[in-house]
């Protein structure tokens, strides 16, 4: 059984770096549908992703304009070392750190941190992840637990930016260990440990909500 599930997603991955190869090389042959397709692909993930790196979320559409402007220009550059969708990742965390550097030097006075909400009280227990998966259609809007999820991403641009990158890719966005250390150019080691601190972190930060610190704990367990 787990063979066949090794075969299984073995072929999985093979099919995804075909697709990858394929779109890769339209997009450097200048392919203007290559490169609708693939904003089409990513411009909602990479916005989400984005938002929640960034001090102030208003700015995420333009940083997000900013890491296809440097797809387009670089695509040459890829080599095919790293998966497309990881390449992509990484120029958009790039881009939203520089922003962030951007903001601490010149808009810290301008902008405040949205304090946190109220816990919810309907006793429902929700692991990080169910609270805030990018769902495509306007998330945002469509939240059924809007006020905790205002509470979790208000506690997660209070974390550190290493520890904070490494909960989104994780936790969120799904990337696997050995994903997250080629997207940050570190070692395996490095994004277990800022993984176990960052939980940590949130735990602390979203300590007066029982289930969110209850729900950390049960899914640090098992990862």
């Amino acid at each position: 059984m787990q063979a066949g599930m090794a075969v299984s997603n073995l072929a999985s991955a093979i099919g995804v770096r075909t697709e990858d190869a394929a779109l890769v090389a339209e997009l450097k042959a200048g392919s203007e549908q290559a490169f609708g397709m693939l904003i089409a692909q990513y411009h909602q993930p990479l916005y989400t992703l984005i938002a929640r790196s960034l001090q102030d979320p208003a700015d995420a559409a333009d940083i997000t304009q900013e890491v296809f402007v440097k797809v387009f220009r670089s695509i040459r550059s890829f080599h095919g070392d790293s998966s497309l969708r990881t390449w992509l990742y990484r120029i958009a965390l790039h881009e939203a750190s520089n922003q962030r550097r951007w903001w601490s030097r010149h808009k810290r006075q301008e902008v405040t941190i949205d304090s946190s909400t109220e816990p919810d009280e309907d006793g429902q227990s929700l692991c990080l992840s169910a609270t805030l998966a990018d769902q495509r259609d306007s998330p945002y809007d469509h939240a059924v637990q809007a006020q905790m999820r205002e509470r979790v991403e208000a506690a997660l641009r209070e974390l550190p930016e290493a520890y904070r990158n490494v909960v989104v890719l994780r936790e969120i966005e799904g990337f696997a260990y050995e994903e997250i250390a080629e997207i940050l150019d570190c070692n395996l080691g490095t994004v277990k440990s800022r993984l176990t601190r960052g939980r940590s972190a949130l735990k602390i930060l979203l300590s007066a909500d029982g289930s969110l610190a209850a729900a950390m704990t049960a899914g640090g367990s098992t990862r």
